[in-house]
């Protein structure tokens, strides 16, 4: 469905909405939202953000999936100024950053990436002073970089890493990424209700949800107190790695392995994935994109793991690849990119 056609199927009154999920975690499937769920989770963004009408909100997402349609639905619902654009590596160009006022806006990290590296003479980048003028900044659709959360301290405006997937309509907590309310654990919005199953995984129930819980695959660390619900993003129950009898959780190593990158001024894409091995069941392997490694800095890596989480997270070898595969929102594709390098 084209931004046209979802608009003009919105303002004609449908009270249901079929969309893709983004499949990176599985095959993409099509579910079914109500006009209800839609709007709820529209009225929960704007509360959160302190949104009004007339606020003007950059839509750069794919609208075929449900972080590009909400920001839609949020303008409708809202009240919002809409400026919609293509989605593209930078979709600031064009605007001049001086005059241009957008109080919102949300991007995937390497849309934001971009936008920050584009800097002028000074190094400061160009599209700043447009972003310090947001009353918040959204990033979703995959995991913040080590590097990116350094880049995003020059931005005065609140930025937001969202957790939340289609079925949930959009983002259901958020996650500060800069200024000293920096934090690495996810606040649970108002009206939702979390909990998790015996995997230690996630189940969410909302408004936006149509009140039925949704079961998740995200291994959190869930801190309940008196007035405020938060968790930690452990990561997925469907991604850990059995090698030798010992269960390894990919996203840590990836997070250690960044830091150490970022030492020598590295932020390459990358990720940590098993391959099958006759002895150990499954080998840890990392994947690079487009950054070879010298000997000590692969024998670095290897000892900062095994400093911070043992012997058997520490990766047995390292790819590099030309460019990941990714899927049709921009996620990289972890399976696909192994098979296109195996095969």
């Amino acid at each position: 469905m084209t931004t046209t056609d979802f608009l003009t199927a919105w303002r004609a009154g449908n009270t249901q909405f079929t969309l893709q999920t983004s499949g990176s975690t599985g095959a993409p499937k099509p579910i079914t939202l109500t006009r209800a769920q839609m709007e709820a989770s529209a009225r929960l963004t704007g509360q959160t953000f302190g949104l009004h009408p007339g606020d003007r909100a950059l839509v750069c997402l794919n609208t075929s999936y449900i972080a590009g349609v909400m920001m839609l639905v949020r303008g409708e619902v809202l009240g919002l100024e809409l400026t919609i654009v293509p989605p593209a590596g930078n979709p600031l160009v064009g605007f001049d950053p001086a005059t241009t006022q957008f109080d919102f806006a949300a991007f995937v990290p390497l849309q934001l990436q971009t936008i920050l590296a584009d800097a002028g003479p000074d190094n400061v980048p160009v599209s700043l002073p447009l972003l310090n003028r947001m009353k918040a900044i959204l990033i979703g659709g995959a995991a913040t970089s080590a590097a990116l959360e350094n880049a995003l301290q020059v931005i005065e405006s609140p930025v937001y890493a969202t957790y939340g997937m289609t079925e949930t309509v959009s983002h259901i907590a958020i996650r500060r990424l800069n200024g000293p309310q920096k934090s690495d654990l996810f606040t649970v919005l108002p009206g939702v209700r979390v909990g998790t199953d015996e995997r230690g995984c996630l189940h969410i129930t909302a408004a936006a949800t149509n009140h039925e819980r949704i079961q998740t695959n995200d291994d959190v660390e869930l801190i309940d107190t008196e007035d405020t619900v938060r968790f930690r993003l452990l990561g997925r129950a469907d991604s850990i790695i059995n090698t030798g009898g010992v269960k390894v959780q990919p996203e840590a190593v990836e997070a250690i392995i960044q830091q150490q990158l970022l030492q020598w001024h590295l932020a390459p894409r990358l990720f940590i994935t098993g391959l099958p091995d006759e002895r150990l069941g499954q080998r840890v392997v990392l994947f690079l994109e487009n950054q070879p490694l010298a000997t000590d800095e692969w024998i670095a890596i290897q000892t900062a793991v095994r400093d911070a989480v043992g012997p058997y997270a520490v990766p047995k070898a390292w790819f590099t690849v030309d460019r990941f595969s990714e899927t049709a929102t921009g996620k990289v594709d972890r399976k696909g990119t192994v098979i296109t390098m195996v095969v």
